[in-house]
């Protein structure tokens, strides 16, 4: 007798293959058995006539670093269906850190509840308090610069680079996937190639690759997408160019461009990308990104938490100032900002080296609606309303692709022997209902989740046991 049957389902398998019916049979936490009417019986039998069966969804873009073992937190990613998430991004991660100071972008994360001395600990306690989903970290370069230089205005010393790749050693010693660079933000815009590939010295390119945020996504994209390139293509590790976007309307339509250098790369060196499906990106609140936007939005202020969710220039007009100067006195806190075009997000997004990535950011105050919509919103919006993309081809985005291009054994694939993490949706109502004014919205048509065998959602109920796990990059060993 089975654990669980998933009966009379469409399959969407995760490949990209056309979808095709059959039942779903699972024991002891992986897939036992797929195919048309099972003479099997079960514990507990999940009827999903109607219903498509596809893998766990992958967030391969997360700041879930000290969230994941918080239900509260995990509940928009666990009700959107996804399973697994990809923590560490934009070199923004959790351990080690010490220090008493927590300068931008690294306070995006809330270390205050966890040990952060060193990623070997922090990983450890996590995986210990217990986990809502299934987590992989990659190790961020920007918070080991910080730990180990008191200036990070300036390159790195030949000493300072030793430090920093000893920590990062211990990061892959203890089971990060790999390297996270962001030299988009103040603490790393120092640090060159020369000084990332020293660092990254002991990345394996058998079990490791390297993600990155650009330095510049508006004006000086190409430039930027060159500088990761050349870091990935020293290091010989596969790259991951984070939340591909033109920033600002003057580079409105240059995806076109971006698109065709991409294709260039990947016919050297392994490249590839993900995209979130907005046209507003969330960060730091910057005062310089906040006059090159359209509008802002806050996300949060430490100083003035009252105006978290208020237009920014609504803001400076009741302030009597600039938007600038309403920036530098709300900070430090977050924003979203409006400065991209929808046909360069659909052109990233179906482009078929692109991965969904939802780059949500769990404890901001009012934060980008990405955080609790992504998946439903290109299942239903992207797919069934606009049709820019055919489902089986968005499901692969958002678990195959990710899956292989991470490296994740037993995830991303409705197969026989997989680990059982799987999402029962309706095709038909699936969509997104966070929006920017009220984005903690759960989104409707995901009707059961499945993790790790055990049925974590149905009809948008949460189980509150833990029942994730942490993807750990074994020492010495490829996955």
């Amino acid at each position: 007798m089975y654990d669980l049957i998933i009966r009379g389902g469409t399959v969407v398998d995760g490949s990209g293959a056309p979808r095709f019916r059959a039942d779903v049979a699972i024991q002891d936490g992986r897939i036992a058995a797929i195919g048309p009417d099972l003479p099997v019986a079960a514990r507990r039998v999940i009827d999903a006539r109607d219903r498509i069966v596809a893998p766990g969804f992958i967030d391969c873009h997360t700041h879930d670093d000290t969230a994941v073992t918080s239900l509260s937190h995990m509940l928009p990613k666990l009700l959107q269906g996804v399973t697994t998430v990809i923590a560490g991004n934009c070199g923004i991660g959790a351990a080690p850190f010490t220090r008493a100071v927590v300068s931008p972008p690294l306070d995006l994360l809330d270390r205050r509840q966890i040990d952060t001395r060193s990623f070997a600990g922090f990983v450890d306690e996590v995986e210990r308090q217990g986990l809502q989903v299934n987590i992989a970290y990659l190790a961020g370069l920007t918070t080991i610069r910080a730990e180990v230089m008191d200036d990070t205005g300036r390159a790195a010393t030949a000493d300072e680079i030793a430090r920093m790749r000893a920590l990062l050693a211990d990061a892959l010693q203890a089971g990060a996937i790999g390297a996270s660079v962001g030299t988009y933000y103040p603490p790393a815009r120092a640090a060159d190639v020369d000084e990332v590939v020293a660092v990254c010295a002991d990345l394996d390119p058998a079990r490791h690759l390297i993600t990155a945020h650009l330095r510049d996504e508006g004006d000086k994209v190409l430039e930027s997408m060159e500088e990761a390139v050349t870091m990935a293509g020293r290091l010989e590790v596969p790259l991951v160019i984070s939340h591909h976007k033109l920033l600002g309307v003057a580079n409105h339509g240059r995806s076109a461009e971006t698109l065709a250098r991409l294709d260039e790369y990947a016919r050297l060196q392994p490249v590839c990308m993900d995209c979130y499906p907005y046209a507003a990106s969330s960060t730091m609140l910057d005062p310089g990104k906040a006059d090159a936007a359209t509008s802002v939005q806050v996300a949060w202020s430490t100083p003035y938490p009252e105006h978290a969710g208020h237009d920014l220039d609504e803001v400076a007009a009741q302030w009597r100032c600039t938007r600038a100067e309403a920036a530098v006195r709300l900070a430090p806190g977050g924003a979203i900002y409006f400065s991209m075009s929808m046909d360069d997000v659909r052109a990233i997004l179906s482009h078929p080296l692109t991965m969904v990535g939802s780059d949500g950011l769990p404890h901001d105050a009012c934060p980008h609606p990405r955080l609790w919509g992504s998946f439903p919103r290109v299942l239903g919006r992207l797919v069934r309303e606009e049709r820019w993309l055919s489902l089986e081809a968005a499901v692969h985005k958002m678990t195959g692709l990710p899956a292989r291009r991470f490296a994740l054994p037993g995830r991303g694939a409705l197969v026989v022997g997989a680990c059982a993490d799987l999402v029962v949706f309706d095709e038909h109502r699936v969509l997104d209902v966070a929006s920017y004014a009220s984005p903690r919205q759960a989104p409707c048509g995901i009707d059961w989740v499945v993790l790790n065998g055990q049925v974590k959602v149905e009809a948008e109920e949460v189980a509150v046991a833990a029942c994730g796990q942490l993807i750990r990059r074994a020492p010495g060993v490829a996955p």
